[in-house]
């Protein structure tokens, strides 16, 4: 049986600076992350909406065409808050960081021009959750906003968003590559005569293959990096005692099946083990419970046993085993979502029902936020 505290969504809304969704996909998290800034919107905070995910949804569910990397207002008539939008634009993000850090402009210039940087940049795992956080903090630092809800990809990419600093902090030091180009670094273009045969037959048929030089390219992207190292790990501290402040939350979004619970399971151990903050969890799409107090069982029976009389009753039949199994898959929804959350402390659970369609726009998103901050959290 899981514990809660008695602490609402609705306060985290109202106190929290960040809130960050996340969840597997197909649960609704996007969905969620949106309606979490419609509701401090809503409770007369400056909020800002940013997802990781290129896909349309978030801007649908705002009433937008799409999302550019810069925010975007959404009009909300009435609502004594203001609620923003917008999408990462890691490139750009990026180029912010190598401006930021290194020596001097010739030397960003030549990194950002780099074609390891251009490929690292976009295709490094967990760049893109690095960037994130990197536009987090800087959006933090700005102090324009009084709520920024971030939507992260799936669980375990999410992850990388937290795993992020570490990885990109360890793979730019670059122990194993810097012993391996220090030669380069030293000798530049001429490291092709320097390193054995068989290396150099490998890295000519590299060459070919990508069509580049590929280790003078490798050799300039760390000699231009060199001294820059710290300013990133720097950074990636900063950004991970961001998220250890109590003012930084997380949400964890699931469905009631048994693989997106044991994902929600699995995040909340790890922010457990980082010693970060739940806000709450979300089961979305929970089937409702029918108002009726027959066992699934029966209902089905009865249901079988009215098939075999006038073709009156046939109707009534399927009525009685619909409602049976609808009973049923009621049940075994709330005892999946009790057993995956069984031991756990949780700030708030809240179970959003089955809405009759997907959430395409505003009025939609009243519904989910409505669902979100003002249901009591569910205690078991």
């Amino acid at each position: 049986m899981s514990e809660t505290t008695g602490i609402s969504l609705e306060d985290a809304v109202r106190q929290a600076g960040i809130l960050v969704t996340t969840g597997a996909g197909g649960v609704g998290k996007t969905t969620t992350a949106a309606a979490l800034g419609l509701a401090g919107a809503r409770a007369g905070r400056r909020t800002l909406v940013m997802t990781i995910d290129p896909a349309r949804r978030l801007a649908q569910s705002l009433g937008l065409q799409a999302l550019a990397s810069e925010p975007q207002h959404v009009d909300l008539p009435g609502v004594d808050g203001e609620l923003h939008a917008m999408m990462l634009d890691m490139e750009s993000t990026f180029d912010g960081l190598i401006d930021r850090h290194a020596k001097d402009p010739s030397r960003a210039a030549a990194i950002k021009s780099n074609r390891i940087y251009k490929t690292l940049s976009s295709t490094l795992s967990g760049t893109q959750e690095y960037m994130a956080m990197e536009k987090l903090h800087e959006l933090h630092d700005a102090g324009t906003w009084d709520l920024l809800v971030i939507d992260t990809p799936p669980t375990r990419t999410a992850l990388d968003f937290l795993d992020a600093p570490k990885r990109m902090s360890s793979f730019l030091e670059g122990r194993l590559l810097g012993a391996l180009l220090k030669p380069a670094m030293s000798a530049g273009k001429g490291y092709l005569r320097l390193v054995n045969a068989g290396a150099t037959a490998f890295m000519k048929v590299a060459g070919k293959v990508t069509g580049m030089d590929l280790l003078n390219d490798l050799a300039d992207f760390f000699r231009n990096f060199e001294g820059m190292y710290e300013g990133f790990k720097e950074r990636a501290d900063q950004v991970l005692e961001l998220l250890q402040r109590p003012e930084s939350q997380f949400v964890v979004v699931a469905s009631p099946q048994p693989p997106p619970l044991r994902e929600a399971r699995f995040f909340l151990d790890r922010l457990e083990q980082e010693g970060l903050h739940l806000a709450g969890v979300v089961i979305n799409r929970l089937t409702p419970e029918p108002d009726i107090d027959v066992p699934a069982e029966k209902l089905r029976a009865v249901g079988t046993r009215r098939a075999t009389d006038p073709v009156d009753d046939e109707a009534v039949a399927a009525a009685l085993r619909l409602l049976g199994d609808l009973v049923g898959l009621a049940s075994r929804e709330r005892r999946d979502v009790s057993a995956a959350l069984h031991g756990r402390m949780i700030n708030a659970r809240v179970d959003v029902p089955m809405l009759n369609s997907d959430v395409h726009d505003i009025d939609g998103l009243r519904s989910v936020a409505d669902a979100l901050t003002t249901a009591e959290p569910t205690t078991a």
